[in-house]
C-alpha cells in the first residue's frame, strides 16, 4: 500500500486530499507544517509528498529540497491555489514535480500522483541505464586514422 505524505496548512484540504486517497487505499499521513512534515519524514518513509507551495514557516520548496536531499527519488505533487504554478521551473532542485492547482477534483489528483511516481521512475531508469551502459569510446576510421 502506498504510503503519502500530505502537507498544506489548511486542514479541510488536508482532509479532502486524505479522504480521495483513503478510498484509493493509499495509506496517509497528514502535516500542518513544513516543520511537522520534516518530522514525519524522518519518522517514516514515503513514496509520494503531496505539498502546498506557501507554507507558514518553511516554505514548499524549501522542504521538498530537503525531503529529497534525503530521498532523492522521492516523487513529489506540488499544490498551490495560485492562479499560475510557471515559477515552479525556477527551482531547478524540483525536477520531476508534478504540480496541481486548487481547487482540483480527485480525479486529477490521481492522474497527477500516478504522473509523479512515472517521473521519477523514468529520471531513475534514466541514471541506471547510464551507469550501465557508459557511452561508447570514440571510434577511429580505418582509412583515415581519425
Amino acid at each position: 500500500m502506498p504510503h503519502i505524505l500530505v502537507v498544506d496548512d489548511q486542514a479541510d484540504v488536508r482532509t479532502m486530499i486524505s479522504i480521495v486517497l483513503r478510498v484509493h487505499r493509499f495509506e496517509i499521513v497528514e502535516a500542518a507544517s513544513g516543520a511537522a512534515a520534516l518530522k514525519a519524514f524522518e519518522d517514516s518513509s514515503f513514496d509520494v509528498a503531496i505539498v502546498d507551495v506557501f507554507l507558514d514557516g518553511i516554505n514548499g520548496f524549501d522542504l521538498i529540497t530537503m525531503m529529497r536531499e534525503r530521498v532523492s527519488d522521492l516523487a513529489v505533487v506540488v499544490i498551490s491555489g495560485m492562479a499560475t504554478l510557471d515559477f515552479v521551473s525556477q527551482w531547478p532542485e524540483l525536477a520531476n514535480v508534478v504540480c496541481l492547482q486548487k481547487p482540483f477534483r480527485p480525479n486529477d489528483l490521481m492522474v497527477a500522483i500516478e504522473a509523479a511516481r512515472q517521473a521519477v521512475w523514468q529520471s531513475t531508469a534514466a541514471l541506471v541505464s547510464q551507469k550501465a551502459w557508459p557511452s561508447e569510446p570514440k571510434r577511429t576510421s580505418r582509412r583515415t586514422g581519425t
